[in-house]
């Protein structure tokens, strides 16, 4: 069945089950109600940063032998070990016999973060430095996934890499990632967009915000995050300034990973569906845009890191599978 699933998701042929119609409904309902794998039991190490802070990454050991593949999973906005596509990857790993190791963003892993600092779409040199610890651990070049805000970051690693990232990673893949920050951020504030997704987000980020400004007082102005109301003022306030950029539009632009697609030397899946509600499809690369190392899947349907599969009420399974099946056979 693993296998099977591999050639849906290409290009044109994944389609979404007739009963789920449409990108919002594609987005929505598996990450609230489809059928998914029970959690796992993982296991979690907390490992020191360069600057003092800390990061939590955790590991599925149960399943696969010490020379297994390690599959790396950075989640995206807000997301954790927990979310629904994280889970879906840990038994995918699990069934194929990989390793597993899924580390947390700075504040996403359940504790707040020490530093003045958080995490954002560009964040590679966070990923760089987990990257190569792991690769350590594992005893051989990684596999990684990124998804969503996760698969910017990751790309962006890559990008930076040049030819050094093939000692690191053997391959990556991008999960509905928003290559061009500046499309995704402003589709994501407007219409129903806004209404939904992004309370949805604002709802955790704000208090972390203000939680992060108590540690240190003075980082951001309180008043202007909070009359936020969409994510292009809360980068304009918080992450933004505590990163290193001059304002939103600074940060949209330096940390996209879109402009540097053809500087990647080593395999990469950059994969999003034609009608995810917060990736425009007009903002999608084409293959004139990437290099020859970079594989493109742009299916009509699948959401925002839906891509569910099988009669009501659908599973999560088809996008891991098919993630996996591809590494397999870029890796060789």
């Amino acid at each position: 069945m693993p296998e099977a699933m591999a050639p849906a998701l290409a290009t044109g042929r994944y389609r979404a089950p007739w009963w789920l119609p449409g990108g919002h409904a594609q987005t929505i309902w598996p990450a609230l109600a489809s059928q998914r794998p029970p959690a796992v039991t993982l296991r979690r190490e907390r490992w020191r940063t360069p600057d003092g802070d800390f990061v939590d990454v955790d590991f599925l050991d149960a399943g696969a032998t010490a020379e297994a593949p390690m599959l790396v999973l950075f989640h995206g906005l807000e997301g954790s070990s927990q979310s629904h596509y994280a889970r879906s990857f840990a038994h995918a790993a699990r069934e194929a016999g990989w390793r597993f190791a899924v580390p947390h963003f700075r504040g996403c892993s359940g504790e707040l973060n020490l530093a003045p600092r958080a995490y954002h779409s560009g964040d590679f040199e966070e990923i760089g430095w987990i990257l190569q610890r792991l690769r350590e651990r594992a005893g051989a070049a990684v596999r990684a996934v990124g998804v969503s805000l996760g698969g910017n970051a990751l790309l962006r690693w890559v990008q930076e890499a040049g030819d050094s990232a093939a000692a690191t990673a053997r391959a990556v893949a991008a999960v509905c990632s928003p290559v061009d920050l500046a499309a995704g951020g402003h589709a994501i504030g407007r219409g129903f967009n806004r209404l939904v997704y992004t309370r949805m987000f604002l709802r955790t980020m704000v208090p972390k915000a203000l939680a992060k400004l108590a540690q240190h007082p003075g980082l951001f102005d309180r008043e202007r995050l909070l009359a936020a109301r969409d994510l292009y003022t809360f980068d304009d306030v918080f992450t933004a300034p505590l990163h290193g950029f001059a304002g939103t539009e600074d940060y949209w632009s330096r940390a996209s990973a879109k402009p540097h697609l053809a500087s990647i030397r080593i395999p990469a899946l950059v994969l999003n569906a034609r009608n995810d509600p917060f990736v425009p499809a007009a903002s999608l690369p084409g293959v004139h845009e990437v290099g020859r190392c970079v594989t493109l899947w742009q299916p009509d349907h699948g959401g925002h890191v839906g891509f569910p599969g099988g009669s009501f009420p659908g599973h999560l399974m088809t996008l891991p599978h098919g993630v996996l099946a591809w590494m397999r056979t870029a890796t060789g």
